[in-house]
């Protein structure tokens, strides 16, 4: 861990932590790196599983997926903030834009970061004091790497319809389709 950490009162007593993601391979994973840094862990792995647990646990940290198969991630953040009003709540999403950054710290959220985050980076947005933000990540995504997951996102959100996607990124088809052939820029 980077950071230092203020003397919140969740902080040193209460480390009870919610972790939400439909992705179980990667909830499994985080959940034993959190139990490893001192975290007593829950898991849910949806909006519905979710709220149950916050209601019965009432956690003092909690990391949300945005995006569930069973609704948006934002639904908790609420939910969590009216059982805990001082939980520390981090969102966690693999789409990651101003708009649904904004609307995740209007919904409660302590902090927002994009996927894919460390257990590190994790645990420095979760116990950052106060209104400190965690330190900048050691390894962060390029800018065509942003550029490649946004392309991807919005041509998963259209169908995986290259036509569509291209309409909606301004952007001429055959530039996309050359752009889709190529791997994941580092």
């Amino acid at each position: 861990m980077n950071a230092e950490y203020g003397d919140d009162a969740t902080a040193g007593e209460d480390k009870s932590l919610l972790i939400i993601d439909d992705d179980e391979l990667f909830r499994n994973r985080l959940a034993r790196a959190m139990e490893r840094r001192g975290f007593t862990v829950s898991v849910a792995g949806g909006v519905a599983e979710a709220m149950t647990v916050a209601r019965q646990n009432k956690p003092s940290y909690a990391v949300v997926d945005l995006r569930l198969e069973d609704g948006s991630g934002l639904d908790v953040v609420g939910e969590l903030r009216a059982v805990r009003p001082d939980a520390r709540i981090v969102v966690l999403t693999g789409y990651g834009n101003i708009a649904t950054a904004v609307a995740a710290v209007k919904a409660g959220a302590t902090d927002y970061l994009a996927k894919p985050a460390d257990a590190d980076e994790v645990v420095d947005a979760l116990l950052a004091a106060g209104n400190d933000k965690p330190p900048p990540p050691e390894n962060p995504m390029s800018a065509d790497r942003v550029r490649w997951e946004h392309i991807q996102r919005v041509y998963e959100l259209c169908d995986r319809n290259v036509s569509e996607t291209a309409r909606r990124l301004n952007m001429h088809r055959r530039t996309l389709q050359r752009i889709l052939a190529k791997r994941a820029p580092r």
